[in-house]
């Protein structure tokens, strides 16, 4: 019996309301309105927002790593995006760093943590960026250019100079996301002159597989350090749903480009992340007729390659103790 591929999930976010402020639910629901009937009585935002908030509340990510024992998915990249320049936030970046930082500890050796800072803090955010990295171990840096800003702004070099410098990669949201925020900055060729400027740093296109496909291909193509996942596959309304949909993409011969990501728990109301995973591997999946390096690199091989040589290594027993003791901090804090 061939033994099923290792699994890393490459896009995830902990479910946790700490870490994403009420603005950003608020738009979410707004879009889930939209696409109700227009029979249909009157949407109670409110409501909806608060259905929302409520699929956030694994702060510790126990349920996270429950589910990723139930899907065989090894490790997990944890994104932290920053909002704060956007949306009145609750939390601080520095908050929601100590709070992976937390989950980190509670389950050594089962996540990553990419830390987003917003580029508009300037040196401030860079030092804490940097302090983050080496106090947390962090490895990689999450931007969200909805925000405001193009991943090939200026304001974002030093942030890419410190990535360049430490081997980290950078993971950037492209396509549509909350109506609140910008939809010029999202798409995939913006990466473009950043990627040019700063040949050392890899970029990942998060949702690349799904949203602005050709242009994320593209970029993958001629582009040595430009990679893309397929996070949010299960909300393709393609013909042939997102089985067909992602036949096609590893068709293109750029899997070795390729990261698997399940955008968790976005699609929690839709599809397990064991759903997911047996979904690409099941026999007819889009998955199945690719060769075993194809399939390895896809689902593990090509993010782990991506990832600092020290990610590895587990936090001091210290450490854990000290990042969860300031999560139980910012718990207490709460409203």
């Amino acid at each position: 019996m061939v033994p099923l591929p290792r699994v890393i999930d490459g896009h995830c976010h902990l479910a946790s309301s700490r870490c994403i402020p009420h603005g950003f639910f608020l738009g979410v629901a707004q879009n889930i309105a939209r696409k109700m009937p227009r029979h249909a009585p009157p949407p109670d935002l409110d409501k909806l927002t608060r259905m929302l908030i409520s699929q956030y509340e694994d702060h510790d990510a126990d349920k996270l790593v429950a589910k990723m024992d139930e899907a065989s998915i090894e490790r997990t990249v944890l994104l932290a995006p920053d909002f704060s320049h956007v949306f009145d936030a609750q939390y601080s970046y520095e908050d929601v760093a100590r709070q992976h930082a937390a989950v980190r500890a509670r389950h050594p050796g089962r996540f990553h943590v990419f830390l987003g800072v917003d580029p508009r803090w300037g040196r401030q955010g860079c030092d804490y960026f940097e302090k983050a990295v080496d106090e947390y171990g962090f490895e990689g840096l999450k931007i969200y250019p909805p925000c405001g800003y193009s991943p090939s702004d200026a304001v974002l070099f030093p942030l890419y100079e410190i990535c360049a410098a430490k081997g980290l990669p950078v993971l950037l949201h492209t396509g549509p996301t909350t109506p609140t925020l910008q939809f010029d900055t999202a798409a995939p060729s913006l990466i473009d002159g950043a990627a040019r400027r700063f040949p050392a740093v890899n970029f990942i296109l998060a949702h690349g597989g799904v949203n602005f496909v050709e242009q994320a291909k593209l970029m993958c193509n001629y582009r040595p350090n430009v990679y893309l996942d397929i996070s949010g596959f299960p909300a393709v309304m393609a013909p042939g749903g997102w089985r067909a949909h992602l036949a096609d993409l590893f068709a293109q011969g750029i899997n070795h480009k390729i990261i698997f990501g399940s955008d968790w728990p976005v699609f929690s109301m839709k599809d397990d992340l064991k759903a997911m995973t047996a979904g690409l591997l099941e026999e007819g999946g889009p998955l199945a007729r690719l060769p075993r390096p194809a399939v390895e690199a896809i689902l593990a091989g090509t993010i782990e390659s991506l990832l600092p040589a020290r990610a590895q290594h587990p936090v001091s027993t210290a450490k854990a103790a000290r990042h969860e003791t300031n999560a139980r901090e910012i718990a207490s804090n709460e409203c």
